[in-house]
């Protein structure tokens, strides 16, 4: 697993197989980097307007797919800060969950979910303060590298995966790029210095990491692949290479995300907009599409 088209392969050969149609709903959201709520935590600035956006996509009935990186588990030792922290946003995901419309992917910073043995002793259940006991939580979940949304009746497949795959550094040293992030750029992002090995932060690494992954679309045949992981959003034309990047929730004042809804793809962001009266909303912007999903298809 040295090379990004042997990560890559392997994730799309192990991936989670969801049919959809036409009449499916999905949002697409990754790199939420949920913290403990400290100064260090990117998420706490846009939690009001991810809480917000998560229980529309819950109404109108969508389903949920993060693509890695939604726990903060770099800065941050377990998971018991973090949902602590943010517990009506997961006690939110959890309605999707006990629907069967909360699908999961792994990314770098939290990979430990790649080991069931951890996901059923953190993620399953968690302490319920006022019952003092234990309750149920994400109970059975497991946690994915890959998944393939596959079309019932096209049989067009849309690869998801977080796509740390095409960043070496960040897949095969995620531990010693963890022990950096807590003992070294976590101090100093507080005082505003930042990561120079995260690709979300180093333009160059990002454009390295970018055209890897769009080879390996190319020479599989021009796939329709939606990843995150460079907190960077892309939304190509019908007939460029399909590419796909659904940006990150950790935008200064903005989450941007991928709808997927009867049969068409769109790149959505949501952000606080003033009203005429100089009252806040949270409202959804449309920025690229939506495009017929078929118009991508290959034969």
């Amino acid at each position: 697993m040295f090379s990004s088209k042997i990560r890559l392969d392997n994730a799309y050969n192990k991936a989670k197989i969801i049919d959809f149609d036409d009449s499916s709903k999905f949002i697409l959201f990754s790199d939420c980097h949920r913290g403990d709520n400290s100064f260090a935590d990117d998420f706490s600035n846009n939690r009001n307007i991810y809480y917000h956006t998560l229980k529309h996509y819950y109404t109108e009935g969508f389903q949920y797919c993060e693509l890695g990186d939604g726990d903060e588990l770099w800065e941050n030792l377990s998971f018991k800060s973090i949902f602590y922290a943010h517990q009506n946003v997961y006690l939110l995901m959890k309605l999707f969950y006990t629907q069967g419309r909360l699908h999961m992917i792994w990314g770098n910073h939290d990979m430990v979910y790649r080991n069931q043995d951890y996901v059923k002793k953190h993620i399953y259940s968690y302490f319920d303060k006022k019952l003092g006991k234990d309750v149920g939580l994400f109970n059975g979940i497991k946690y994915h590298e890959g998944i393939i949304l596959k079309h019932k009746h096209t049989n067009q497949e849309l690869f998801l995966t977080h796509g740390h795959q095409a960043d070496s550094w960040n897949f095969l040293f995620w531990k010693w790029s963890r022990f950096m992030v807590r003992a070294l750029w976590k101090p100093l992002n507080v005082m505003g210095i930042v990561d120079p090995t995260s690709p979300a932060k180093n333009y160059s690494e990002l454009i390295r990491i970018e055209r890897k992954t769009k080879k390996w679309i190319v020479d599989n045949n021009n796939l329709l692949t939606i990843v995150g992981h460079t907190h960077r959003p892309r939304f190509p034309e019908p007939g460029d290479i399909a590419y796909f990047n659904d940006g990150s929730c950790v935008h200064p004042r903005s989450i941007t995300g991928i709808e997927i809804e009867d049969g068409n793809i769109s790149l959505i962001k949501w952000q606080i907009s003033t009203k005429e009266d100089g009252t806040l909303q949270i409202v959804r912007v449309l920025l690229e599409g939506p495009r017929k999903l078929i118009d991508y298809k290959t034969s």
